[in-house]
């Protein structure tokens, strides 16, 4: 059992880096379940994200147009939306290597979700989560637990580190 969190600035990365883990997971015959979250872009400006499970399904999780509450920022987050979409998804398999891209505060709104993470890294399962540099109760709690490795993301790790994580995850079996 791997678990671990990678942690960097908005921006750098992280989700590209979850993702090309979900290829080359799956592409190695290992089962992998979770979501990411993306950007939603309109005419080249930031107007929301997407919440996707690894089986396709999507759900807009915030948006500009959005009234809340919860907002984060200048978006409104549908925590509605989120936890039909995720919840059901996070059913705590333990055969499988669990990507959850991402622990930020949008996703963090839900409380339903907070717990199912909890109880998701107090089993055997093997995790991959992002997380932001922010300060947060959650993620800060997180980060100090002795079974879960943090990993700092940065621009110069960015291109070998889908590769080496996906290494860890195939080596612990």
């Amino acid at each position: 059992m791997t678990k671990l969190l990678l942690e960097g600035r908005p921006g750098i990365g992280k989700t590209t880096v979850a993702m090309r883990c979900v290829q080359r997971l799956t592409a190695a015959g290992i089962a992998v379940r979770g979501f990411t979250t993306a950007e939603w872009r309109q005419q080249g400006r930031r107007v929301g994200f997407h919440v996707e499970v690894i089986n396709g399904e999507s759900a807009v999780l915030a948006h500009v147009d959005f009234p809340g509450p919860p907002r984060v920022g200048r978006y409104g987050v549908d925590v509605t939306a989120f936890e039909r979409l995720v919840l059901p998804a996070l059913d705590l398999d333990q055969d499988v290597v669990w990507v959850i891209d991402e622990l930020g505060k949008m996703e963090l709104a839900s409380q339903r979700f907070q717990q199912q993470i909890i109880e998701l890294v107090d089993t055997e399962a093997s995790l991959l989560a992002t997380v932001h540099r922010h300060d947060h109760p959650f993620t800060d709690r997180l980060k100090t637990r002795p079974d879960i490795r943090l990993i700092e993301m940065t621009q110069q790790k960015r291109d070998r580190l889908p590769s080496e994580l996906v290494n860890t995850f195939t080596r612990s079996g």
